[in-house]
């Protein structure tokens, strides 16, 4: 290292560096930069910020804020600091056009990826309908909901001005897209409703060659052919059908698999009751699993059975 060198490094402060210094004082900020500055004159169509050197920034009312603003001053009062975004560059008098809204906007985007990683819920408000489903708001951003995601579906005008809790299906912020599902979010809460080990009250939704589909509210689980009876059944749609109220035991709840597993044997007697009196076991159903449980309680049924050979 030459001596010159080192003695320019061993300068504090050179006037080489402060007219550098003056020069980035005096840039004017270009659209997309963060800028910070200093609220100085309200106006009817907006405020008045100081960001320093050359030029001033105009925030116009409609930039203020993602959500409705009535009171200006009282959300950006004289002199408060802070971000904003410049969203024109400087006009012929160096007045660069600035927002809050448009970094609100991407912060609520953000936020919704995250939700949306997550599986977490977020309530929305119903704005309007159209064919495909209902419009909603969600934090300021334009979001949809399919009619096929929707719990009540008929009456898409009756939505109109209520507030749903929804999980997100897909957040695009490129292509403004914000597809969102209350029929999963209500699911997942029924899910977390859910107890394992309960005797619930179902209905009847589809019934299949392995097993008969349970609504539950929301929900919908399986009552697999081999949890209906101890004995063996030839025919399920000889014992159910569409719309028959049940009364089944939860026994498994998967909600990562998105599964609710059910079961109805354990309100038997003996092996083929339910073939022989399906109503009797539904009407005396609570008392059957009590009896059951105390079973299950019981030190001599929690004995270990003998190991088959």
């Amino acid at each position: 290292m030459t001596a010159q060198s080192r003695s320019n490094r061993d300068l504090p402060f050179s006037m080489e560096d402060f007219a550098k210094a003056l020069d980035g004082h005096d840039t004017i900020p270009e659209k997309g930069q963060l800028v910070t500055g200093k609220v100085f004159q309200h106006d009817a169509n907006g405020v008045y910020v100081d960001i320093g050197g050359k030029s001033h920034g105009f925030l116009p009312l409609k930039e203020v804020s993602a959500e409705l603003v009535t009171d200006l001053e009282d959300v950006l009062p004289l002199n408060q600091e802070r971000e904003f975004l410049v969203i024109r560059g400087a006009n012929a008098e160096g007045q660069v056009t600035l927002s809050i809204r448009q970094i609100e906007i991407k912060e609520t985007w953000d936020t919704l990826n995250q939700f949306q990683e997550t599986g977490e819920t977020v309530e929305v408000e119903v704005t309007g309908t159209n064919r495909g489903g209902v419009v909603v708001d969600v934090r300021g951003l334009r979001g949809f909901i399919p009619r096929s995601h929707l719990v009540e579906r008929h009456n898409l005008d009756a939505l109109v001005g209520q507030r749903l809790t929804v999980t997100l299906l897909d957040v695009n912020p490129d292509d403004e897209k914000l597809v969102c599902s209350h029929r999963q979010a209500a699911k997942a809460s029924r899910m977390r409703y859910l107890v394992a080990g309960e005797l619930v009250e179902g209905t009847v939704a589809n019934i299949k060659p392995y097993g008969v589909f349970v609504e539950l509210g929301g929900v919908t689980g399986l009552l697999h052919i081999k949890q209906i009876s101890k004995a063996r059944i030839p025919d399920l749609d000889n014992l159910f059908e569409e719309g028959q109220p049940l009364k089944v035991i939860v026994t498994e709840i998967d909600e990562w698999k998105n599964r609710i597993s059910l079961s109805m044997k354990e309100l038997e007697s003996y092996p083929g009751e339910v073939l022989e009196k399906f109503q009797e076991v539904m009407d005396n159903a609570e008392e059957r699993f009590s009896h059951h449980q105390s079973e299950e309680e019981s030190p001599e049924t929690n004995s270990p059975e003998t190991p088959q050979e």
